[in-house]
């Protein structure tokens, strides 16, 4: 528990220091339902201290970035069987709109963060560290300037720094507001 209390410390001081008043345009705030192989099940809860945009992407055109910190907490359930598990993780995500729904932006989404994780062996896997890289990749549809629902693919592994890596994957459901 020590482990998490100062991951979680040390988040907040980097998050302090890199999202000053004056660099934050936007802020949000998004929960999200996670459904994982076989029993495994989950939410997010995600804090968006910054939202901005991007021109510099010659080949991209303007995109939109935000920071995302989150905790989620997972939970594998089978045979009479129950655990959880607990993740903190700090994303950089972009997204650009490629079209409209029903006269609703839509967009694409795309990020890898980092994140840290509780416990190692969980849903009958070890997972190799509590390093995990959080990748994600989504579409998110605007309904309207503060407010927008999103589904994605989000995967959790070490990128091979260890010899056991078979990662998590879950679709994710979310909603997310902006103030």
């Amino acid at each position: 528990m020590y482990f998490v209390v100062k991951y979680i410390f040390n988040l907040l001081v980097a998050a302090s220091i890199l999202f000053t008043p004056r660099l934050m345009a936007d802020q949000g705030v998004a929960i999200d339902l996670l459904r994982g192989e076989g029993d495994l099940t989950g939410v997010r809860l995600a804090y968006r201290p910054y939202y901005g945009q991007l021109t510099s992407i010659d080949w991209l055109g303007e995109v939109d970035l935000y920071f995302e910190l989150s905790l989620n907490i997972w939970e594998f359930s089978a045979n009479d069987f129950d655990e959880n598990n607990l993740v903190l993780a700090l994303s950089p995500v972009i997204s650009k709109q490629f079209t409209t729904l029903n006269g609703y932006p839509l967009k694409w989404e795309f990020g890898i963060g980092f994140s840290l994780v509780d416990d190692t062996r969980f849903a009958n896997k070890d997972i190799g560290s509590h390093y995990q890289f959080e990748d994600r990749l989504g579409l998110v549809l605007q309904l309207d300037e503060k407010e927008s629902v999103s589904l994605r693919y989000m995967h959790y592994s070490n990128g091979g720094l260890n010899d056991k890596n078979p990662g998590m994957d879950f679709i994710n459901l979310s909603y997310a507001w902006r103030f």
